[in-house]
């Protein structure tokens, strides 16, 4: 007899029955009672989402299906949630496969019934061609925040846009870190997110002195100006991009927590402070409960899970790009075999 892993017998599939399409790169924000799902097929977006608290997920919307999408190995549609609005982005682009490629976005204020039409947040047209990018909303003031690998000079940058009303409108591109060695990390995607009073936190992997490490950006002025440092007390000598680019949360204090990868293993730690090596593996994911940390990676075909009663991580399924969201309840999204799963986690 074989016996499934428990999260198979509990994941609710919010892809369509469709198995000709391989759906890919699912994202996910948590808003209340609120859990909406954005992922990717071919060129074209999707958003599902539940209002119960994840008992039961709404038939997937097409949200856009324009140009050639950027998707796969951590390219791929970003969602966040701020006030009434809900912000899905992604990078596309006339030509594809990294010729150009803009970052676009899409906002509903209904609940994702209706979705505006797009808006390109890069001010310098194909700038976003490499496709990598992350997506965050929320603080008091509702801001959301987008940061991307930007192409718009020699080298690759990090460069930023701030929303203040809902994700209509976007602020002019301000320009996050530039590597003094001329590119930072090329291949790997940046994570941000924002604090309850605006402060917004993004990490991204630097390219300095012949090392690929994470470096994180604070910014109190909308993404203006920064304060960088290096997280980990170690550094990674390679020439070569991970393609990996971790993840950040905010603790049940709004502390700041990171979760990412140097050569094989998994670190966990917080700005200027220790590092946690949790285990080998690589494409992690986090979030924070009020009974502290969820983490989750990737080794091999194994999705592995530590949730704040574990002292070890457990595999707990089978596929990839395993992604975490929301304070309690906290919830699992995955790929397996070209379809989108999703968990409410114990």
């Amino acid at each position: 007899m074989t016996f499934l892993p428990l999260a198979l017998l509990l994941a609710i599939r919010v892809s369509p029955e469709d198995t000709r399409i391989e759906f890919k790169q699912p994202q996910i924000a948590v808003s209340g009672g609120t859990v909406g799902i954005t992922f990717g097929a071919g060129n074209a977006v999707y958003f599902s989402s539940s209002a119960d608290e994840g008992k039961t997920f709404s038939k997937p919307v097409k949200v856009s299906e324009s140009g050639e999408l950027s998707l796969g190995m951590h390219r791929g549609p970003r969602i966040a949630m701020a006030g009434s609005s809900i912000v899905i982005s992604a990078v596309a682009g006339k030509q594809g496969k990294g010729k150009d490629g803009d970052l676009i976005s899409w906002r509903t204020t209904n609940g994702g019934k209706t979705w505006s039409a797009g808006t390109r947040i890069n001010d310098v047209v194909g700038s976003a061609r490499e496709g990598l990018h992350t997506m965050a909303g929320g603080g008091e003031k509702n801001i959301f925040y987008a940061a991307w690998l930007d192409l718009r000079s020699t080298g690759t940058k990090l460069y930023g846009s701030v929303s203040t009303d809902g994700g209509e409108h976007w602020s002019p591109n301000s320009l996050a870190y530039e590597s003094s060695d001329g590119t930072i990390c090329q291949c790997c995607h940046p994570s941000a997110v924002i604090g309850p009073l605006g402060d917004i936190y993004v990490m991204w992997r630097n390219a300095l002195g012949g090392s690929r490490d994470m470096y994180m950006g604070r910014s109190t002025d909308n993404g203006k100006t920064y304060i960088n440092a290096k997280l980990g007390k170690d550094t990674w000598k390679i020439e070569a991009c991970p393609m990996d680019g971790g993840a950040v949360a905010l603790d049940s204090r709004a502390g700041i927590q990171s979760i990412w990868r140097r050569g094989n293993a998994i670190f966990h730690a917080v700005p200027g402070g220790q590092e946690i090596e949790l285990g080998p593996g690589k494409n992690p994911s986090m979030t924070y409960s009020a009974y502290g940390p969820y983490l989750a990676w990737s080794v091999g075909t194994q999705l592995m899970l530590r949730t704040p009663t574990q002292k070890t991580a457990k595999v707990f399924a089978e596929g990839s790009y395993i992604q975490l969201a929301g304070t309690g309840p906290v919830f699992a999204v995955w790929e397996s075999k070209g379809a989108i799963l999703v968990e409410r986690l114990p």
